[in-house]
């Protein structure tokens, strides 16, 4: 079993930009020692069949399913700290007194804060969040999704949630976002909650 300071389970572009701010932390006193690990393979992303011409930075034509293969070696690549987990379904999270634990088609792991970065879409198949499973308020009732309820994309203490599954409409600047949201939320309490944030520099 493996320890986790924080635990990303989606590998989408919310889970990803998550996992790559948090990465970027690496260096601060505040995180050098935090463990993190993204489950990257939780179910079909809807990033996989898009084609963007809309987003900052990215060329016009980009394929979705060429950033989620790039996602995942830019973050092997430039913050290797970062535990990838591939080809494991989420099945189960139970809360444990430190937090919680994950159990998975494969194995199970524990962390101190969880993050779900997951599409929108049903069926929603974890068990142990039913309880916070809404219809979307932002979706078109016609497509039928759902979210998880939170605060400013915090679910209760030391769970999160980010991506459409948040509630976020599923665009791809918003859904980026969320996720870095919610990692400088959660580089903010390692800062002995001093509002926190990483800038890149030369």
């Amino acid at each position: 079993m493996k320890f986790f300071d924080v635990l990303i389970v989606g590998g989408g572009v919310a889970g990803m930009q998550c996992a790559l701010v948090l990465g970027s932390a690496k260096d601060k006193e505040y995180a050098k020692d935090k463990s993190v690990g993204i489950i990257t393979h939780q179910r079909a992303s809807h990033l996989q069949n898009a084609k963007f011409n809309n987003v900052l930075g990215l060329p016009k034509g980009t394929l979705g399913e060429d950033i989620l293969s790039e996602g995942k070696r830019q973050l092997t690549e430039t913050y290797s700290s970062i535990i990838q987990i591939e080809n494991e379904k989420v099945l189960k999270v139970e809360e444990t007194k430190d937090g919680f634990k994950l159990i998975t088609n494969k194995s199970f792991y524990e962390s101190k804060k969880v993050v779900l970065a997951l599409n929108y879409a049903k069926p929603f198949e974890i068990k142990g969040l039913e309880k916070f499973v809404i219809q979307h308020k932002r979706a078109n009732p016609a497509k039928d999704r759902i979210q998880l309820k939170n605060d400013n994309f915090l679910i209760q203490e030391n769970l999160f949630v980010c991506g459409t599954i948040a509630g976020v409409r599923s665009q791809f600047a918003i859904a980026a976002g969320s996720g870095a949201s919610v990692a400088t939320d959660i580089l903010t309490i390692w800062n002995d909650n001093i509002p926190t944030k990483v800038h890149d520099k030369a």
